[in-house]
């Protein structure tokens, strides 16, 4: 994964990993969705708080699930490129890269992006600062991480959370147990905080 502080300052501003802002205002994301196991379940606890979020989808999960992708566009929230075949970029060529991603954008419109596992080479940004916003992200859930409980998850995001912080959950099976357990405490939690929830654009 890319640290922040070893990023040349120039690449630093073309990656975002917060959002500053006066308004005590939060930006909750999802990763790796559509899933119909899970999308349907984040949907209605997001509904049932009044709040929008923002989806990075994998877009071989968009062509398998295209009713759910629409379901969250039309519920109000926001969409991102999350790569076709959720890659590693560290892995990958720049041209096998940038390929996945632009299969992905023929089911993803919009110009958000998000590396799979926080993981891209800087020649990938280079390549990608003209056409995208790429969004790391600054409070983890660790949701994914089938070691942890819920309330783990819970605690890795609640008293992290400052103004402007980017949170990221998971849409995916593997999450689902920790996610369900997680989601709707630390939203209501930082609900109590004053927090507001906005989509990223």
């Amino acid at each position: 994964m890319i640290n922040p502080y070893h990023l040349p300052q120039h690449l630093i501003k073309e990656t975002i990993w917060r959002i500053k802002n006066n308004a005590n205002n939060i930006f909750l994301t999802f990763d790796d969705g559509p899933n119909p196991s899970t999308t349907p379940y984040i949907l209605d606890v997001l509904d049932q708080n009044d709040i929008k979020a923002t989806f990075f989808c994998i877009g071989k999960n968009v062509e398998r699930h295209p009713a759910l992708f629409d379901d969250i566009i039309l519920r109000g929230h926001a969409v991102g490129n999350h790569t076709y075949s959720h890659l590693k970029g560290w892995r990958c060529s720049n041209e096998e890269y940038i390929n996945d991603i632009n299969l992905a954008a023929e089911y993803i419109q919009g110009k958000l992006f998000r590396p799979p596992y926080g993981q891209m080479k800087l020649s990938q940004i280079k390549l990608l600062r003209d056409h995208y916003k790429i969004f790391f992200w600054s409070v983890l859930s660790w949701d994914f991480n089938e070691s942890l409980s819920a309330k783990t998850c819970v605690k890795r995001v609640v008293p992290k959370t400052r103004s402007g912080d980017i949170i990221v959950f998971h849409d995916s099976s593997k999450a689902f147990e920790r996610l369900q357990g997680a989601l709707p405490i630390a939203i209501k939690k930082l609900q109590n905080k004053e927090f507001n929830f906005c989509l990223i654009k």
